[in-house]
């Protein structure tokens, strides 16, 4: 089964912004509380809330950097 290819930059955008919520919210809560009991608890709920707001900003913002590499780079 596959995921037809216009939506590929969604796929995208939720894929990055998962991987990077979770690899954040991991290290930020390691930094700032260190290893405890209720650490996978808490990661997860920090992952469920900020994920709503990394998928749309990945989703908006992914294309204009795309450009503006595009225009950097030769």
């Amino acid at each position: 089964m596959y995921i037809p290819a216009r939506f590929a930059p969604l796929l995208f955008s939720a894929l990055l912004s998962a991987i990077m919520v979770c690899i954040v919210s991991a290290f930020v809560l390691l930094t700032s509380q260190g290893p405890h009991a209720d650490f996978t608890t808490q990661w997860i709920k920090s992952c469920l809330t900020t994920w709503p707001i990394a998928f749309p900003t990945v989703a908006v913002v992914a294309p204009w950097v795309r450009k503006v590499v595009g225009r950097l780079t030769r």
